[in-house]
């Protein structure tokens, strides 16, 4: 006779993000088993598995097959959700075959014990019980590994067998039941599970200097009780502060706490229908941030950058100083700001240049913290050419002349394209001439060539111009 359990859920809601662990289905689908009872079986495993959340952070579930050779239906990360479980539960065709479940076990064994995933597992024999061979041996190893070993029989078998392979307690553990009336145990069953799989802790998603925030596995709902958070600092003479937090929550955020503080905080379901166990954390806030903790330069140009900085504190700093200077020995700047500023452009600045910015800020209890960090400015805008002409002097050459502005000018780079007498394609032939240069003649061009003259200053090469110089081969003469 079968007795339920007084533990109830208090929602499907409660159910679906409850519990975190691994379900390995070891499914009896030799040819002692009825096809009925086998259809059976898989109807009841997916009623008992639709409530849970699936994949990683949550239930993981996978099927192996029992059969003359065992058959991986599908392996715990393959379903992540529960359209995908139902249908591939569906979709599952019986073995037939004798029933070597030791075979079977051996494979349950490492795909539970050697895996990297935390959290308990759980294997759910499910068998007419007929011959299912020497079990004791891997059932005990699995055991000894930390895996749950639940079992539900059509009860055609050997019972002592399947008492000897379930963990305690069997009274939850162990159902033996008429395949027609499986579903009775559906609730008690799955409950069962959930006494193992329950995530039941408190964490801390998200921590700075002056907050925390803790996330929760949900075990109540809007309506059936309410969640009490108590917290203190370890410090001496501390006194406990409490919050009250409505059932349907899993978040919250604790403010003004002190930085670089350990905490302790505890949680407590409260409920007139169940009675839950405490959760606990401790955590340590980080140490204060004052700003400025980041400072970055960007918009930079010839003459000018942007400096920026934070996490903007206005209430707690009174004003921020901005000092540059050009690297090695250029004169110190300085620029004064109200606490509401986090970026400044420094304006006046010599092109190509490396600067040394410090950017520091007084706060209100008379202490200064400050950052540095080397800037530089854009070279200046280089011009460039300002005329090509290619004019014919000869069959087999061109008078190549340019014009461009001469400040700061060192030279030319001339670049054209030669004929190759050992290859179809032309080669690239290049000189840097003097800035005392307007002109320079060309011969032996490729047909076709494109010239190319780039002025080039101390900072850098200027945009140049290019022309092609077409040859007509009919006439031997450039055009």
């Amino acid at each position: 006779m079968l007795q339920r359990s007084h533990m109830q859920i208090a929602s499907r809601a409660t159910v679906l993000n409850c519990c975190e662990g691994d379900i390995l289905l070891l499914l009896d689908s030799s040819g002692s088993v009825l096809n009925y009872e086998f259809f059976r079986l898989l109807v009841f495993t997916a009623e008992l598995l639709r409530p849970f959340s699936l994949g990683r952070g949550h239930v993981r579930v996978g099927l192996l097959q029992v059969g003359t050779n065992p058959n991986l239906e599908f392996d715990l990360d393959v379903h992540n959700n529960q359209e995908s479980l139902q249908r591939a539960l569906q979709s599952v065709s019986q073995l037939q075959g004798d029933t070597n479940t030791e075979a079977a076990l051996r494979v349950a064994q490492r795909l539970l014990t050697e895996t990297y995933e935390n959290g308990p597992k759980i294997l759910l024999w499910l068998t007419d019980g007929v011959q299912p061979g020497d079990v004791d041996k891997p059932m005990s190893e699995l055991k000894a590994q930390g895996v749950s070993v639940l079992a539900v029989s059509t009860v055609h078998g050997n019972y002592q067998v399947l008492q000897r392979a379930v963990t305690p307690p069997r009274q939850s553990h162990l159902y033996a039941v008429d395949i027609d009336n499986i579903e009775i145990i559906t609730e008690d069953l799955r409950e069962a599970i959930i006494k193992i799989i329950r995530a039941e802790r408190l964490r801390v998603v998200d921590l700075t200097s002056h907050t925390a925030v803790l996330q929760w596995r949900p075990v109540l709902s809007a309506d059936s009780g309410y969640y009490e958070l108590l917290y203190n600092s370890m410090r001496k003479m501390d006194t406990e502060n409490r919050r009250v937090l409505p059932g349907d929550s899993s978040l919250v955020e604790i403010t003004n706490l002190l930085p670089d503080t350990t905490y302790t905080a505890a949680l407590r379901p409260e409920s007139n229908q169940n009675l839950f166990s405490t959760l606990s954390v401790h955590f340590t806030t980080l140490p204060d941030v004052l700003s400025p903790a980041v400072v970055s330069v960007s918009d930079s140009g010839p003459r000018q950058i942007r400096v920026s900085w934070g996490p903007l504190q206005p209430a707690r700093v009174q004003r921020y100083t901005v000092e540059y200077g050009a690297i090695p020995s250029g004169d110190v700047h300085t620029v004064t700001l109200r606490s509401q500023q986090n970026s400044t452009v420094l304006t006046g600045l010599e092109p190509g240049t490396q600067y040394l910015v410090t950017v520091s800020a007084l706060h209100v209890n008379g202490r200064e913290s400050a950052m540095t960090v080397r800037a530089c400015t854009q070279e200046a805008f280089l011009p460039a050419l300002a005329d090509l002409h290619l004019t014919l002097v000869e069959r087999q050459g061109i008078q190549v002349a340019w014009q461009a502005h001469q400040e700061g000018l060192k030279g030319y780079w001339l670049s054209w394209e030669t004929e190759n007498s050992r290859s179809i394609k032309p080669s690239m032939s290049s000189v840097f001439l003097p800035a005392t240069s307007r002109s320079t003649r060309l011969t032996q061009l490729a047909p076709s060539s494109r010239v190319c003259v780039s002025p080039v200053y101390s900072s850098g090469r200027g945009d140049g111009l290019c022309c092609t110089a077409e040859r007509h081969t009919d006439l031997r003469q450039w055009g």
